[in-house]
């Protein structure tokens, strides 16, 4: 068990941290947005984040939390769901309401895990069940992190009197703005960053959810749907979103 200052046991880890406390590291320009109420748990992942060399700002509620995200505008945010005041569910949608592109990494209880459908949904990235170790958690915020810091291939992309604006994740179809939710947004840029190439949905959940055990790929198959139904002119007839038969999806330009 990770063990804070006053020698009291952290029950939202497991394993033996200390090594991870004890590794020198390469000042990070990121900085991790901690949400969590418990002091010791709080205490622990900011030390867990700034041997890594991250920079870490924590609140213990879900206003805060808001008013620090509007305020800094972190690199990432590891949230825990049950919070005083605003929940983790709506902090979460109110944050990505805000920012969009910063991954959220959610913190909860075995028992919350009949929320993970309707986190990812709001645009959570990742979901990490407590108790769980640093080393897992480390390697999904950084994982988080990769992802958002992929190079673009172009900001803009156009097809079929379509554009896109990566960067303020904006869909205008001619003329008209097409709101998308920001996991529908991910959908579409992933594949439109792979034109032409079939996609399982396996692959899909791993990249666009970021969630490697997600409860059922009918999730991909009911946001290509919608994806369809917003930009295809003919939604029962796709000619970009297409289906691959017993594989997948591809998407043609």
């Amino acid at each position: 068990m990770l063990r804070v200052a006053e020698n009291l046991p952290s029950p939202g880890f497991q394993g033996t941290p200390q090594r991870i406390l004890q590794k020198v590291s390469t000042p990070s320009t990121d900085r991790i947005l901690v949400v969590e109420d418990d002091r010791a748990v709080q205490r622990a992942l900011r030390r867990l984040f700034e041997a890594e060399g991250y920079t870490v700002l924590a609140a213990s509620d879900g206003k805060e939390a808001v008013e620090l995200f509007r305020n800094i505008l972190p690199s990432a945010v590891v949230l825990d769901l049950r919070l005083p005041g605003l929940s983790g569910r709506e902090v979460c949608g109110e944050l990505k309401q805000t920012s969009p592109a910063v991954p959220i990494i959610v913190l909860s209880a075995a028992s919350d895990v009949s929320d993970k459908v309707l986190l990812l949904e709001l645009g959570a990235d990742d979901y990490v069940t407590k108790p769980f170790s640093p080393r897992e958690l480390l390697a999904r915020v950084r994982a988080a992190l990769r992802r958002t810091a992929r190079p673009k291939e172009t900001e803009k992309f156009a097809f079929d009197g379509i554009l896109i604006d990566f960067s303020k994740m904006e869909v205008v179809r001619e003329g008209k703005v097409i709101t998308l939710t920001a996991q529908e947004f991910k959908t579409l840029k992933f594949m439109v960053q792979n034109p032409e190439r079939v996609i399982t949905r396996d692959e899909l959940l791993n990249e666009v959810w970021g969630y490697h055990n997600y409860p059922s790929t009918r999730t991909v198959d009911n946001h290509i749907l919608k994806l369809r139904q917003k930009l295809e002119k003919e939604p029962a007839n796709p000619v970009h979103f297409r289906t691959v038969h017993g594989v997948g999806y591809k998407f043609i330009s």
